[in-house]
C-alpha cells in the first residue's frame, strides 16, 4: 500500500531472482529478504507470486501463512480467470479482490494486537498464582 514502491521495478527484480532460482537453483517457493527498514517475503503459489513488503516496526507472525492464505483466496476466486489467461488481460476485474485482501490484513493485524495484550496479561505460572490469591484461594 505505500505509494512510494516502484511497481515496475519491484516487479522486475521479484521477476529476475525467479528467473535466476529457476535457471540455477529449481522452483523457488520463498524469498525473504531483511532489509534496515523493511522485510519483505515473496511467496510463489499456483503459478502465482504474492510479495509482502512491511515495515521493521511491525510484528510479524505467521506473515508466510497469511500471504499463502491470500494465494489461495485469489486462486479459489478467480481460478476461471487464471486458466484461461490471455496476453493481454483487463486488470481491473482484479479489483474486488482488493476489498479482501484489506479484511484479511486488517484482521491479520486484530490477531496480533490480541495477542500482544494478551501476552502482557499472562506472567505464565505467576497468573494462575496470582488468580487464586485475588480469589482468597490458598496457594500452599
Amino acid at each position: 500500500m505505500d505509494s512510494e514502491i516502484n511497481p515496475i521495478l519491484l516487479s522486475s527484480f521479484v521477476g529476475a531472482l525467479f528467473l535466476f532460482g529457476k535457471d540455477n537453483l529449481g522452483k523457488i517457493e520463498e524469498i525473504e529478504i531483511n532489509g534496515l527498514d523493511v522485510d519483505m517475503i515473496i511467496v510463489y503459489k499456483y503459478n502465482l507470486i504474492l510479495i509482502v513488503i512491511m515495515s521493521k516496526d511491525f510484528i510479524k507472525q505467521d506473515y508466510r501463512g497469511e500471504a499463502e492464505k491470500a494465494l489461495d483466496m485469489f486462486y479459489s476466486s478467480y481460478v476461471n480467470e487464471i486458466n484461461n489467461f490471455k496476453t493481454s488481460i483487463n486488470i481491473s476485474i482484479f479489483n474486488e479482490f482488493k476489498k479482501i485482501l484489506y479484511i484479511q490484513i486488517r484482521d491479520y493485524f486484530e490477531i496480533l494486537k490480541d495477542k500482544e495484550r494478551d501476552a502482557q496479561r499472562d506472567f505464565g505460572f505467576f497468573t494462575q498464582a496470582l488468580k487464586q490469591l485475588r480469589n482468597g484461594q490458598n496457594t500452599n
